[in-house]
C-alpha cells in the first residue's frame, strides 16, 4: 500500500533543528514539530480506513439485498462542466467477473472509446478486502496510477471517511483524483455520446442506424423492459443464488423464469435480431451479461435450474450466440472480446462469493460445466 502525504523537504528539517539548537529560533521549530504530528496522523488515519470493516449487509431475514451506488456525479461533452469528456483523462476500473462492470466495457468496446477512456483490470474474483490487483489470469499486478494492491484503497482517497461497499465499476478522473461515478447503468450513457467529439464521425450516435444504444423514439419502452429485467433477471439470479432460506429463493426462481419467458416471447414475437428490432441497444447489453453467465454459472450454482438457456430458450440462445459470436462491424467485436477470455471463470467467482455473502461454513465446490461455454453458430444463423 502506497500512503503520499505532503512532508517537508528533508533539508529544511536539517536546518531547523540546527537553529533549534542554537535556541535561534525555537518557536518556529514547535509549529513545524505539530506539522510532523499532524502527518503522523494522517498517515495512521489512512492506515486505520485499510484495515476497517464496513457495516454493510447483503441479507435481510434471508433476502438478498443490493445497498445503493453512492458516486453520481456526470461526465459532460460541456467543457465548462465539473467533469469535461477528454481524451485520457479518465480510467475504468472493472473485474471481468462483475457483470455490471462487464456492461461498461463492452459500451468503451461498441463506442471505439479505446483510446479514450483507459481500462484497468482488477482480478475476476474478491480477496478477502474486495476487490484485488493480483495480476491472476492477466490481470494488472498493481493499481497504476498510485500502485494500490486494493480498490477500497481508490475509494478511501477519493473519501477517507468513506462507509459503503467498494464496487466496481469506478468510473476515476485523474485530474481531479476522485470517483466520478461507481453506478454502470449511468456510466454506460455517458459513454453513448459524452465523448462522441473525440470518436471518428461514423461512430457518433447520431450517425448511428436506428438512433443508437439508447434511440429517443425508444427510449419510454427501453426504461420500462429495463425495469422489470433488473428486478427479476439481472439481480433475480442474485436473490436466488443468495438465498439464505428456502422461502426467499422459492419467491425469487419463478419470477426469474417468467421473465425470461416473456424475453423468450418478445424475441419470437417479433423475429428480429435484438430485442427492439433490427438494432442494438441499451436493453441488449444489459441483458447480455447475465445471460452470458447462466448457464456456466447461474444455473449450477446460483440454482437457477428450472430451465437452461440452450436447452429451453431458443430465441433467447441465438440471441446470445449472435452476439457473443460476432466480430463484425455491427459490434466490433465487443461482446465477444470482454466475454471469452474470462467466462470459464464464472463459476469459480461465483462459488466464492455465495459462501462469503452467505457466510457458510462449507467448503467451495466449483461445478464443472457445460462442455461448451456458448455453443457455436451456423452460418445461416450470423448476423
Amino acid at each position: 500500500m502506497i500512503i503520499r502525504t505532503r512532508r517537508l523537504p528533508i533539508f529544511l528539517f536539517n536546518l531547523l533543528d540546527t537553529l533549534k539548537e542554537s535556541s535561534l529560533i525555537s518557536q518556529r521549530f514547535s509549529i513545524v514539530s505539530h506539522q510532523k504530528s499532524f502527518i503522523q496522523s494522517v498517515n495512521h488515519q489512512c492506515l486505520r480506513n485499510m484495515s476497517r470493516n464496513t457495516t454493510i449487509e447483503y441479507q435481510k431475514d434471508g433476502h438478498f439485498t443490493r445497498p445503493a451506488s453512492t458516486f453520481r456525479s456526470f461526465v459532460s461533452a460541456d467543457p465548462n462542466s465539473q467533469f469535461p469528456a477528454d481524451k485520457g483523462r479518465y480510467a475504468l476500473y472493472i473485474s471481468p467477473g462483475c457483470p455490471w462492470a462487464h456492461r461498461t466495457i463492452i459500451v468503451r468496446a461498441l463506442k471505439h472509446l479505446e483510446d479514450i477512456i483507459d481500462l484497468y483490470i482488477l482480478s475476476p474474483s474478491m480477496g478477502e478486502k474486495g476487490w484485488v490487483f493480483d495480476g491472476a489470469h492477466g490481470t494488472l499486478p498493481k493499481d497504476p496510477l498510485y500502485g494500490f494492491t486494493y480498490l477500497r484503497e481508490l475509494y478511501f482517497k477519493a473519501d477517507p471517511d468513506f462507509n459503503s461497499r467498494f464496487t466496481v465499476p469506478v468510473l476515476w478522473d485523474k485530474k481531479t483524483e476522485t470517483i466520478v461515478n461507481n453506478e454502470s447503468s449511468e456510466i454506460i450513457r455517458m459513454f453513448y455520446s459524452e465523448f462522441d467529439a473525440l470518436i471518428p464521425e461514423q461512430f457518433r450516435e447520431a450517425n448511428k442506424p436506428g438512433g443508437g444504444l439508447y434511440p429517443e423514439h425508444l427510449r419510454k419502452d427501453i426504461d420500462e423492459l429495463n425495469g422489470w429485467v433488473y428486478d427479476t433477471v439481472n439481480n433475480g439470479v442474485y436473490k436466488c443464488g443468495f438465498a439464505g432460506k428456502q422461502e426467499s429463493y422459492d419467491e425469487n426462481v419463478y419470477p426469474l423464469f417468467k421473465s425470461l419467458d416473456r424475453l423468450e416471447s418478445i424475441l419470437s414475437g417479433h423475429g428480429k435480431p435484438f430485442l427492439f428490432g433490427d438494432h442494438i441497444t441499451e436493453a441488449d447489453v444489459r441483458l447480455y451479461t447475465t445471460i452470458a453467465r447462466f448457464d456456466v454459472a447461474y444455473y449450477t450454482v446460483f440454482l437457477c435450474n428450472l430451465k437452461s438457456i440452450r436447452h429451453d430458450y431458443p430465441r433467447l440462445h441465438l440471441w446470445l450466440r449472435r452476439l457473443y459470436w460476432d466480430k463484425s462491424e455491427v459490434t466490433n467485436g465487443a461482446f465477444h472480446r470482454t466475454t471469452a477470455p474470462w467466462i470459464g471463470l464464472y463459476a469459480t467467482g461465483y462459488a466464492t462469493a455465495k459462501v462469503r455473502v452467505t457466510k457458510s461454513q462449507a467448503p467451495i465446490i466449483v461445478p464443472r460445466g457445460p462442455a461448451v461455454p456458448v455453443e457455436s453458430l451456423a452460418e445461416s444463423e450470423k448476423l
